[in-house]
């Protein structure tokens, strides 16, 4: 089963232009590979698409963190609200159809409101210069806990009206 079994691609479209309008952070809806499904990408900052232009923070921060989120949202089978390894929060709500895990939806770039961007890390994995990283981390917003908890709700509920209709 797919995503788009359940909804159409617009459908989950509507829902990362949702997250992303409430939030400011880049949303995403995963298939149960990792893989964004829409094909959209409205960063929130300045800082994340020069992370995820270059191949290793692609690979060793951005999609390690959904992949080690996504599990613990697919085994809690519930959001999931943490840091990446370069300082910046992710959500990750997991969707089921039925008891079938299909995939994932979610944001992320912004900091927690006490946070931090980890500039000696992502100058490590990336290779980036940390004035550089520095320069563009001030363009990274930031989000209360109980932000982030209210629009991971807010996303666990439009998750739940998208799947009703299953009847698998």
């Amino acid at each position: 089963m797919k995503l788009t079994d359940l909804q159409p691609l617009e459908k989950w479209i509507e829902l990362e232009d949702a997250i992303h309008q409430r939030s400011g952070m880049r949303a995403s809806v995963y298939d149960i590979d990792g893989v964004g499904i829409t094909g959209q990408s409205q960063h929130s900052n300045d800082l994340c698409p020069a992370i995820r232009a270059t191949g290793k923070g692609q690979t060793y921060i951005c999609a390690v963190a959904h992949q080690n989120m996504a599990a613990m949202a697919q085994n809690g089978r519930s959001p999931v609200i943490e840091e990446c390894d370069a300082g910046m929060v992710k959500i990750v709500v997991p969707i089921f159809a039925g008891d079938t895990f299909i995939g994932a939806a979610g944001g992320c770039g912004v900091l927690m409101e006490d946070g931090e961007i980890d500039a000696f890390m992502i100058n490590k994995t990336t290779s980036l210069p940390e004035d550089k990283i520095a320069e563009l981390a001030q363009s990274v917003g930031a989000i209360t806990q109980q932000k982030a908890e209210e629009l991971a709700a807010f996303i666990a509920g439009e998750i739940d009206r998208l799947t009703a209709s299953y009847q698998g």
